[in-house]
């Protein structure tokens, strides 16, 4: 290829920040419960099971999605996938909302949950399939700014309407249906993944047409040339490409579960969900706790950020490194100030620790994932990489409060650890580096 890929310009930004804007949603969804929980369980006087049933709804939802998404993302396209995500998560929000008992708001949670799954899959690889190779990941990663953003503006969200009145969580959980509603008309106005187009429908002409929209000052010789190495990416030595889990798969297959598993067992959702309990184990109290949490937040926003700017500088790899060693440190002094009794030291290192997350696996996962299959697989392989983010993150959730019984914070801390020492010999010896390479120049 003469050209790697085109440059960026608008029409490029534009429909990658629409279909990011599934991350703000998916952000949104998961945490606006956490106003609105207390009072649900005293208002339909639920018992501790009933509660964890609500509550969880959403995230076995969206293990459900992260299944299914990649098989609707590959049947019906990129955009009409996130349209329908959009609808999910309108319907989500006003059936929350106007939910007349938990069985009613467990229903409409886990249709939310669908929608979180079902974006995992559709929109990084919507945008990875759209970006030009040089700019392609801190696109894609938008998506993960926006799950940040979107966890932000639910705790202010919740904040303001906690003032309405005894139905302040109906609001809470029912204000999603309008950023909702504004995605889904969004989405109606995407142009299609050229590479959809081209390899799953077939439509080499329509397919052009898409590239030469997203690459206006790209040589027509050379968006040819772009279209007809993604036509020829279909075969492999003149044979059409091998199913999904075969030997010929194994390396990226390898690589997606990996970088899912590892990012949970991290400890990241043990903290996210249960960061007020870990603050308090270190001595902080209830108030103390609670504005720890909400820094947290902020320390978050911030170095994704950072992640999102440095991704497409020094690479995906590089990323996996420093915040690899970020982990390794932050939870190994971590575990050393509970068992030496300095436990007041435990704050510090639960922010360096979401810094390390951030700027590492927060800002490369969903980039990562989205860029190490063959076109023909990379619906199959995305929805591999998020079912597994998604049964760890939900098995993590389940065991966690009962390892907080049984465990000193110290081994729990140490557990993590260990498996972050695994993470980075990973990273060091088997992570390719992807940056800066098209889609279909990139073989595992």
């Amino acid at each position: 290829m003469s050209k790697k890929t085109g440059e960026l310009n608008k029409t490029v930004v534009l429909c990658a920040a629409v279909a990011a804007l599934g991350g703000f949603l998916f952000g949104f969804d998961t945490i606006v419960i956490n106003g609105a929980e207390q009072t649900i369980q005293k208002l339909w006087r639920l018992s501790a099971g009933m509660h964890g049933f609500v509550i969880s709804a959403a995230l076995w939802g969206t293990v459900l999605g992260s299944l299914v998404g990649g098989f609707f993302a590959e049947r019906y396209g990129r955009r009409n996938t996130l349209f329908s995500v959009g609808i999910l998560y309108f319907v989500s929000a006003v059936w929350s909302g106007v939910a007349s008992g938990p069985y009613a708001l467990m229903a409409a949670r886990f249709i939310g949950g669908l929608g979180v799954g079902v974006s995992t899959i559709a929109a990084p690889m919507y945008i990875s399939e759209i970006s030009p190779a040089k700019s392609r990941g801190k696109l894609t990663a938008l998506f993960q700014f926006n799950i940040v953003f979107g966890v932000s503006v639910a705790v202010f969200s919740n904040q303001l309407l906690a003032k309405v009145g005894e139905n302040a969580w109906r609001w809470m959980l029912g204000v999603e249906a309008f950023p909702a509603l504004l995605f889904t008309v969004l989405c109606l106005w995407l142009i299609e993944s050229p590479r959809w187009l081209i390899v799953r429908k077939g439509n080499s002409a329509a397919g052009l047409g898409v590239f030469r929209a997203l690459n206006p000052a790209m040589p027509e010789a050379d968006v040819r040339l772009l279209a007809d190495e993604v036509e020829r990416s279909r075969w492999d030595d003149g044979q059409k490409v091998t199913p999904f889990f075969t030997r010929h798969l194994w390396k990226p297959i390898m690589l997606a579960f990996l970088v899912a598993f590892f990012n949970q067992l991290s400890g990241i959702n043990a903290i996210w969900y249960f960061a007020k309990r870990v603050f308090m184990m270190s001595g902080l109290s209830d108030a103390a706790a609670l504005e720890q949490v909400s820094w947290l937040g902020v320390v978050n926003f911030w170095a994704t950020f950072a992640g999102l700017w440095l991704i497409d500088r020094i690479g995906r790899k590089s990323l996996l490194l420093l915040g690899g060693v970020g982990y390794i440190v932050s939870l190994a002094v971590c575990s050393w100030s509970f068992y030496s009794g300095k436990a007041d030291l435990a704050p510090t290192c639960i922010f360096a620790f979401m810094v390390a997350h951030a700027v590492g696996q927060g800002t490369v996962i969903w980039v990562f994932i989205s860029e190490i299959f063959p076109n023909l697989h990379r619906a199959a392989g995305q929805a591999l990489g998020s079912f597994t983010h998604w049964f760890f993150a939900a098995l993590l959730t389940l065991v966690f409060p009962m390892m907080a019984e049984s465990l000193q914070p110290g081994t729990i801390f140490a557990f993590f650890c260990f498996m972050m020492v695994l993470h980075l010999l990973w990273v060091i010896l088997l992570v390719p580096e992807t940056k800066g390479k098209p889609l279909e120049e990139i073989r595992l």
